[in-house]
């Protein structure tokens, strides 16, 4: 139905109203335990917002207030149905899933991340997603092992 036909006050109001989805990865989802807890704590915290949401007495600022949290719930539904729980390596010998991995680039940086699942990843805080270019290229290796991204070579210090 055209929005002229609604109680709606405008084209965007109807557009806050319809969020598209979040895009789902087409990567097999895996994840940390940590990675799970925090993905069930954003579960919650959307659940509880758009229940908070649906409160609301105007039709139309419930409309608004229920579309991202409704939206991230069902996201995040889904990321917890398909999540596959890798625990982490039991040795230190290769870069794996769960492996805090340093290593060295060509200009003497220095730097240190841990694999971790997509919805997890967050490399301002030291974390990386299993199927991030660097990550891809690290995993399997052993210390000393030099790897190229990009233009640069990276090569793995340390396995943790």
């Amino acid at each position: 139905m055209s929005v002229a036909f609604t109680k709606e006050e405008s084209s965007e109001t109807a557009a806050e109203l319809h969020l598209p989805d979040r895009p789902i990865s087409p990567h097999p989802n895996l994840a940390t335990a940590q990675g799970l807890a925090r993905l069930e704590a954003e579960a919650e915290e959307a659940r509880i917002a758009y229940l908070a949401a649906q409160a609301i007495e105007d039709v139309n600022e419930r409309r608004r207030q229920s579309a991202a949290p409704y939206r991230d719930l069902k996201y995040l539904t889904e990321r917890l149905r398909t999540a596959q729980v890798i625990s982490a390596p039991e040795s230190n010998a290769v870069v794996a899933f769960g492996s805090k991995v340093t290593f060295e680039r060509d200009d003497g940086r220095v730097q240190t991340y841990r694999i971790v699942g997509e919805d997890e990843a967050d490399p301002k805080a030291g974390s990386i997603s299993f199927v991030s270019p660097v990550a891809a290229r690290l995993m399997g290796k052993s210390v000393g092992d030099v790897v190229t991204v990009g233009d640069q070579e990276l090569e793995i210090t340390a396995i943790a």
